[in-house]
């Protein structure tokens, strides 16, 4: 692609975010790291795993971004009788116009573009992994046949970290497929007030439409904003320094389970959507130190004793920000 014709469209990408965030901010006040953070999962073509305590936005974030892009959007609420086929769907037997029976398929939520898997630790296991290769591959394999998800397939799944009764945790191979796991926490008081002052007239979540949300892009011109993510360079000093944090990651007394080359490379597709949004064609290590907690907090597992000790996982990933030299 000519540079000048990547600058005009990385220009058109910083608009259409800049855009999207005015929308959200329609309904949701505060939570700026947070909404950056998905949406840049969104134009790096990932999915996310939002961490909060109930009634702090999660599921309006979620209902907000699909209605600003204008997409379909499909809710799961997780529990420990959702059945696979209740995300996937199912063959079920109808009437045909010559008067006969036929197996027909009739797809699930996971047929859309924007997936919310509310309260996913709530699912079973033998459900969760129904996702699985939803998220990596695009596509569910039911009765022997691949069905293709959408282009814009996009997950987004909540989950609160202290309830723990009638819960599943994640396993690995789930959480690995996550881009980011972000943290959503309690607004500062000034942000509390706002929320008060647009929400507070009402006990129930508002519908979009009363908050006058609407769409300001298209899934086109997603998909145009996602090319342009693909085009931004990645030098071979910033490869090395990805793959060395990672592998930082791995053989630490601390941490029984390093993180994934997959996360490597999830790594180095975030802070190509980062550095775009920051006014640039190429990838720096600040882009990556931005994106590495976020990336990889998630995917380590800590030795047995490492929690008793109060050790954890983003603890990990700071210190090995720490000791692997950034290239200059």
């Amino acid at each position: 692609m000519d540079p000048r014709e990547i600058e005009a469209k990385a220009n058109e990408f910083r608009s259409k975010y800049k855009l999207l965030k005015t929308e959200i901010a329609k309904a949701i006040v505060g939570h700026d790291e947070v909404v950056d953070g998905v949406l840049t999962a969104m134009f790096a073509g990932g999915n996310c795993l939002l961490e909060g305590v109930p009634g702090l936005g999660k599921t309006l974030l979620v209902h907000t971004l699909a209605a600003a892009i204008g997409s379909r959007f499909a809710r799961i609420q997780c529990t420990p009788d959702l059945m696979p086929a209740d995300v996937l769907g199912t063959r079920i037997l109808v009437d045909d116009e010559a008067g006969g029976r036929r197996m027909t398929f009739e797809p699930g939520p996971v047929f859309t573009e924007v997936l919310l898997a509310d309260e996913v630790n709530r699912a079973t296991p033998r459900t969760q992994s129904a996702l699985l290769e939803a998220m990596q591959e695009g596509s569910v394999t039911l009765g022997g046949v691949a069905r293709p998800l959408p282009d814009l397939f996009f997950v987004l799944a909540t989950q609160n970290p202290i309830d723990m009764e009638g819960t599943y945790p994640l396993p690995e191979a789930q959480l690995d497929r996550f881009l980011f796991k972000l943290q959503v926490g309690y607004p500062d008081r000034d942000h509390e007030r706002s929320m008060v002052k647009l929400h507070g007239h009402r006990t129930a979540m508002p519908t979009l439409e009363e908050l006058g949300v609407t769409a300001v892009a298209d899934l086109p011109t997603i998909e145009a904003c996602r090319a342009v993510v693909r085009e931004v360079r990645l030098s071979d000093e910033i490869v090395d320094y990805v793959v060395d944090l990672v592998r930082a990651t791995r053989g630490r007394p601390t941490v029984a389970c390093g993180a994934s080359p997959r996360a490597a490379n999830m790594l180095a597709s975030a802070s190509r959507a980062l550095a775009v949004l920051r006014g640039r064609d190429f990838v720096t290590p600040d882009d990556v130190k931005a994106l590495a907690v976020p990336t990889l907090r998630h995917r380590l597992v800590l030795a047995p004793g490492a929690e008793i000790e109060g050790l954890t996982a983003e603890g990990e990933v700071r210190r090995v920000l720490e000791e692997v030299a950034a290239p200059r």
